[in-house]
């Protein structure tokens, strides 16, 4: 099968100089809306958390900083990523404070109930299996830890940005979810207390949910 070549697969998976430089405008242009979606999650500064799909390293950063005294971990299954993160995260690596490996949502290499929060910026939709990738969270999350899923765009958003990877989305490979899809979605894999926020003028996106205790 002949891979896609183009903009929208570095998007999914990136590789090479177009996919560092892809991994490099998400570092920026994803900053304010990994800002937003952030604000509806506390983070205590001893928290143990995961960024599902870490891309360039952005997030991780960012829940570095608000963690202080706790640790990050990184998960993506692009190597592209995997090093480009490494290297945003460079000194909070060699202080033994982030860690960043390559894995799939669907197998992560971690053990059961580790962690606090599980962040997933600007990925899901990407996802091969995304119900897959649901539980296999959930079974990483500790007892009460919460789950933030933040997309910059959703199904039948009110946008022309929408309404055009609607219209393309089997040539594009993503998989969009109305408001309502998004909570049918955490409830089926088993969480708890769903809430989603929207910001329509941006079409953006956040829903949390809880690992029951």
């Amino acid at each position: 099968m002949k891979r896609r070549t183009g903009w929208v697969p570095q998007c999914q998976k990136p590789r090479g100089p177009l996919g560092r430089f892809v991994l490099w405008t998400m570092n920026s242009s994803h900053s304010r809306l990994t800002d937003w979606g952030l604000s509806h999650v506390f983070i205590g500064n001893r928290y143990t958390i995961l960024d599902v799909g870490c891309g360039g390293g952005r997030t991780v950063n960012k829940l570095a900083a608000l963690a202080s005294e706790g640790r990050v971990y990184g998960a993506d299954y692009s190597a592209e990523s995997v090093s480009f993160a490494r290297k945003k995260n460079y000194r909070s690596i060699r202080c033994g404070r982030v860690e960043i490996q390559e894995a799939s949502v669907s197998q992560l290499p971690f053990p059961d109930n580790m962690f606090d929060v599980v962040t997933a910026v600007e990925t899901h939709f990407w996802w091969s299996d995304v119900h897959a990738g649901m539980r296999e969270i959930l079974r990483v999350l500790k007892p009460g830890g919460t789950l933030v899923i933040v997309a910059e765009i959703y199904k039948q958003a009110n946008s022309r940005k929408s309404e055009f990877l609607e219209k393309h989305i089997s040539l594009s490979g993503m998989k969009l979810l109305t408001i309502d899809e998004h909570r049918e979605l955490f409830a089926t894999a088993g969480y708890s207390d769903i809430q989603v926020a929207a910001e329509p003028s941006k079409t953006w996106i956040c829903c949390t949910g809880r690992k029951p205790m």
